[in-house]
């Protein structure tokens, strides 16, 4: 997914969810049911997050709902396909100390092949930053990394959901790691709580470590995708690495709001 329009362009390979949200007191304990404070359907999936986040800072960047929410954000759908599974669908519970937990049924985006990938590799070509996450087949996401890599592109792997470490091979093609805590103990074997446990975590990866600016949570859905989606329109803008983490913020702000708030 790409913009269409503008100099920016940052190109998402990966998902599309329908995101089923409840607003809860806390997350329940296994076999308990809870009674809960909201409901709302919401059109994510990581990729279609971050191409947001990406879109709505002026970047390139349920089925047929889904792809209307993208188009209405101005992102180019034309590289998104359609299977033969249901679309994918995340369950998500927020507590009311803004912390989540999430399920996902891929559906639809375990589909997604490296021929696809190929297929589409016009859209890769006219990208300044490429993103991946993990939540499509991991021959697919290599796939997309190695041709990103080939064709010069900033590449960005948001590797969640994690479930084991990554593959030798993959981290030589990714220019920006960005993990959470969960996803960095993940891949690394190491406890990460504090700042100093992350950055024994980032030493593992043999990446480098950048301090973000710290906010006030409202709701942690979503925030990571939106990071990366900002960040990745500042990289394809021309900004340094520095003014870009200093830019993204966890939520999915337009333009607008973000410089009313500067």
């Amino acid at each position: 997914m790409n913009r269409t329009a503008g100099a920016a362009r940052v190109t998402v390979v990966g998902s599309l969810n329908m995101d089923l949200v409840a607003r809860a007191p806390r997350l329940s304990h296994p076999g308990e049911t809870l009674a809960g404070h909201t409901f709302s359907q919401v059109a994510a999936g990581k990729g279609g997050n971050q191409a947001v986040a990406a879109a709505r800072l002026g970047a390139d960047g349920n089925g047929a709902q889904l792809r209307s929410g993208l188009k209405a954000e101005g992102i180019d759908c034309s590289a998104v396909e359609t299977g033969k599974a249901a679309t994918g669908v995340a369950l998500i519970v927020v507590d009311d100390g803004s912390q989540n937990a999430i399920v996902i049924i891929a559906g639809t985006n375990g589909e997604l092949t490296p021929e696809m990938v190929a297929r589409h590799e016009a859209v890769l070509v006219d990208a300044d930053v490429v993103i991946c996450q993990l939540e499509t087949p991991p021959d697919t996401v290599r796939a997309a990394l190695a041709a990103a890599r080939r064709l010069g592109k900033i590449v960005i792997l948001n590797p969640a959901p994690a479930t084991r470490p990554l593959p030798a091979d993959w981290l030589p093609l990714v220019d920006y790691l960005i993990p959470n805590e969960l996803e960095a103990a993940t891949l690394t074997g190491l406890q990460v709580e504090t700042p100093e446990d992350a950055a024994k975590a980032t030493a593992a990866l043999q990446a480098v470590l950048y301090d973000a600016p710290k906010v006030n949570a409202v709701d942690t859905t979503a925030a990571g995708d939106t990071f990366i989606g900002v960040f990745a329109a500042q990289l394809a803008e021309g900004a340094d690495i520095e003014a870009a983490i200093r830019f993204a913020q966890p939520s999915i702000p337009t333009r607008a709001e973000l410089d009313a708030s500067t």
